[in-house]
């Protein structure tokens, strides 16, 4: 029987390239973002079903997520809409915290919820959810951001436990680098005087060419998200890219206090 994967945030980056993925491999998808009628070769795509979601707006996820669900059970809920604020916690308004919490981890909680009675009543599906090194690491500068994808990564592994009598599978994907126009679309700066220094330190070793080389294709990270959505273990954080196995393992192996001082050196230092 073909399946069916539910995928926000498919517009560009991972979610687009795991939509196509996803209907190279024979399912149906389908693919939600804030505009599908400026889309042109999802729409196109044998297989792939557009739909509009802000995740955002709570009215709208249950609308669409009731459209789906009148096509046919979904198996897969590709949790992925998200985007990044990067610069002085001090120098970001209340919108923009509102914004980013609203986002990345509110809009992935309630369009879960949405799909969730479905996926019980029938005792099966997957719930996959985008988070990112930074859920399990931190860098400088990155506070807001890293505050949702930690959220994100707790929320994933609590939830884990409960819907596992249900048979359902909870999962996430943690990348590294995507060479994807995440950091050109997708992030927010807030900037302050008073770190003017810290900022332009870390933004330059973010943006270092040396350090940008070792990030994933979105299509690399799109097969490790095909890969998290059939596992039938019960494991939960799927790190995605070498830079982020890399990354994370020398949190584990060097402890946490190490590794800080580590990334106090590389990007302050």
């Amino acid at each position: 029987m073909t399946k069916t994967i539910f995928i926000t945030g498919a517009s560009t980056g991972l979610g687009r390239a795991t939509a196509l993925l996803f209907a190279s491999k024979g399912w149906k998808v389908i693919a939600t973002m804030r505009s599908p009628e400026k889309e042109t070769e999802l729409a196109a795509t044998p297989g792939i079903t557009l739909l509009p979601l802000d995740v955002t707006h709570p009215g709208q996820i249950r609308e669409t997520a009731a459209k789906a669900l009148a096509l046919g059970s979904i198996d897969v809920l590709f949790n992925n809409a998200g985007y990044g604020i990067a610069g002085a916690f001090e120098g970001a308004t209340d919108d923009q915290l509102v914004n980013q919490l609203n986002t990345n981890l509110l809009g992935v909680m309630r369009v879960t919820q949405a799909f969730l009675p479905a996926m019980r009543e029938r005792g099966q599906g997957t719930i996959v959810t985008t988070t990112s090194i930074g859920g399990l690491v931190t860098f400088p500068f990155n506070s807001v951001y890293h505050a949702t994808k930690w959220g994100l990564e707790g929320w994933s592994e609590s939830l884990a436990y409960e819907l596992e009598p249900f048979g359902l599978k909870v999962k996430t994907v943690a990348p590294g680098g995507i060479a994807t126009d995440f950091g050109g679309r997708s992030l927010v700066l807030t900037p302050h005087p008073a770190y003017t220094a810290g900022i332009a330190k870390t933004m330059a070793a973010f943006s270092n060419p040396e350090r940008r080389s070792s990030g994933s294709t979105a299509e690399q990270i799109a097969e490790v998200v095909y890969q998290a959505a059939t596992d039938d273990t019960d494991r939960v954080t799927v790190v995605a890219g070498e830079d982020a196995k890399v990354t994370y393992g020398r949190r584990l192996t060097a402890g946490v206090e190490a590794f800080r001082a580590g990334i106090r050196q590389m990007f302050l230092g």
